[in-house]
């Protein structure tokens, strides 16, 4: 299952794949016809041997060294994705603190744990479409402090209707943030590093949810706020107030990058794109940007007649056109050649998240469960099932009984071992990436977590289902990372950004669906959900076999 690394014998004029030819000979997520601003495309020479005049986007990005701009990016793109896991994953944590004070049972969690994803499917597509018309880094700050403003304003409601709505804006700035930041940072890597450091920016995702985790634990039990008749402002409150900081600050920070010049090249800037790689030159080499070696990049030639009208006259219709922009890149998802990816990644994000979310968010909830099952029968042994009944007809969940929302300590010990155990397998992830694949990688987590799921109808005790979960975590991270790279890789450049949202807005249904199937079958049909979670993942992951290769391939 490893994935050939003989890209270098398919060199010629243009990348080609072996799948999805088109008439002009070319594969369809290789196509690049170059044009040269001002004059035809000239030879090229070799990279290797440092002295280019001209160059396009691989051989340009090459020639910039690879350091420290390189790691200034992936730290402020990182930090982004911790920002987004935080906001999402925070929720688990409050629902058990916080079903006192809104009044909530386990369809209302559910429902509050899908809100989110229901903002963000909207989100994913509006922000991603923006994104390919207007660009990726002016899209990334407005969303960064869309979504803090959204999580303080949440902070500070009493009831569960306002806070549902403010869960659902937060949520429709997340969704532009996941594909708007996976392609922004992708566009700046050259090919043979791209698997590697987008892994890398994937480990990001365990850090927020390391963080999230460990920040409940020292805030959440802490008899802490301000309660008055009217107004209570308590530690869940002032949990969600603090995991708004990072989206402040990602927003500050992302003032200091510059835009893609993949992006750039695109829409026919080369000028701009040229001035930001003698930047990324300067930064890498600490050398003057003048001695940067190229001169003239070649740009591609498939950018829309549009912006070229736009360069001419930047502001007359530019909304226009904008709008115009969003309309054809979504019909171009859905045109042959691209068709099949579209359909792939869109069943693949589907399926895969209604596994991940589905089961990660209500990780807490469980914990908590087994913790109050276990607090009445002095250890007993019982499963999930035998847990969740006597807790929702003899428990805290049962109707008319007094409500409580102390969680015992041992929860979120539990819950960071679980987030905790993702770590080795990222670390795996970035080692292997561009070794073994994108595909290798996403198929054995599918396999794993899903087997990881079906047997949580087998476990007995505490410690067995903390061992499964952490078992579930740490094997469906490394996926998470490899789905990440591939959907990044398959759409082309003018189309990525809509693209990857389109598949978001898959895995945002898929979670939604998840946190609702789970939260009402949990309750009345117990074993269902964990076999239905298991068999999605492994006929999902499955389907990455009919994808291109793109490891170590050039982005189209």
């Amino acid at each position: 299952m490893v994935e050939s690394e003989n890209h270098s014998k398919k060199k010629q004029d243009c990348d080609v794949k072996d799948q999805g030819r088109v008439p002009n000979g070319c594969g369809s997520k290789e196509i690049e016809l170059k044009k040269t601003v001002g004059g035809p495309v000239k030879h090229i020479p070799d990279v290797e041997k440092g002295s280019l005049e001209k160059a396009d986007f691989e051989e340009a990005i090459n020639l910039t060294g690879y350091g420290r701009f390189h790691y200034l990016l992936l730290a402020v793109c990182g930090f982004v994705s911790t920002a987004e896991e935080m906001d999402v994953i925070s929720m688990s944590f409050i629902l058990p603190s916080a079903q006192c004070d809104l009044n909530l049972n386990t369809q209302s969690k559910g429902w509050l744990n899908s809100i989110i994803f229901i903002g963000m499917m909207t989100g994913a597509y509006v922000w991603g479409s923006v994104a390919d018309s207007l660009g990726r880094r002016k899209v990334l700050i407005v969303i960064s402090f869309m979504n803090g403003l959204c999580i303080v304003a949440s902070s500070f409601t009493q009831s569960f209707e306002v806070f549902m709505i403010f869960r659902f804006l937060n949520g429709a700035a997340l969704g532009g943030s996941g594909p708007v930041i996976w392609s922004y940072f992708a566009e700046f890597q050259p090919k043979v590093k791209r698997g590697s450091m987008l892994s890398s920016m994937a480990a990001f995702w365990t850090l927020g949810n390391l963080f999230v985790a460990g920040l409940a634990w020292l805030v959440i039990p802490a008899e802490i706020g301000i309660e008055t008749d009217s107004f209570k402002y308590n530690s869940w409150r002032i949990f969600l107030l603090i995991c708004s900081f990072p989206s402040f600050i990602v927003a500050l920070l992302l003032f200091l990058l510059p835009e893609s010049p993949k992006f750039l090249l695109t829409r026919g800037r080369a000028e701009e794109a040229l001035k930001i790689f003698q930047r990324i030159y300067h930064t890498n080499t600490g050398k003057a940007r003048e001695e940067y070696p190229v001169k003239e990049l070649l740009v591609e030639n498939n950018y829309p007649p549009r912006a070229v009208n736009l360069l001419k006259n930047p502001i007359k219709g530019k909304y226009k056109n904008m709008f115009l922009d969003i309309m054809d890149n979504s019909k171009q998802l859905f045109v042959s050649p691209i068709l099949r990816f579209t359909v792939i990644s869109i069943t693949i994000n589907f399926t895969f998240h209604i596994g991940y979310y589905g089961l990660m968010m209500w990780f807490p909830e469980l914990f908590n469960r087994f913790d109050e099952f276990s607090r009445f029968h002095n250890g007993q042994d019982a499963t999930v099932c035998q847990v969740t009944d006597f807790v929702v007809n003899h428990g805290t969940l049962k109707e008319g009984s007094l409500c409580n929302d102390k969680i015992e300590s041992a929860v979120f010990m539990e819950s960071l071992i679980t987030v905790a155990a993702a770590i080795p397998s990222n670390v795996v992830a970035v080692l292997g990436m561009d070794r073994f694949g994108r595909k290798f990688f996403l198929v054995f987590s599918t396999l794993a977590s899903g087997l990881c799921a079906s047997s949580m109808s087998f476990v007995y005790n505490k410690t067995q289902n903390l061992i499964v979960s952490a078992t579930f975590s740490s094997v469906i991270s490394c996926g998470n990372a490899a789905l990440d790279c591939l959907i990044c890789e398959i759409f082309p450049t003018n189309l990525r950004a809509t693209g990857v949202a389109v598949s978001m807005v898959a895995a945002r249904l898929g979670g939604i669906i998840g946190n609702i199937v789970i939260a009402t079958l949990l309750d009345m049909y117990c074993p269902a959900p964990t076999f239905i979670v298991a068999g999605l993942l492994i006929g999902g992951g499955l389907l990455c076999l009919f994808l291109p290769n793109t490891t170590r391939e050039p982005l189209s």
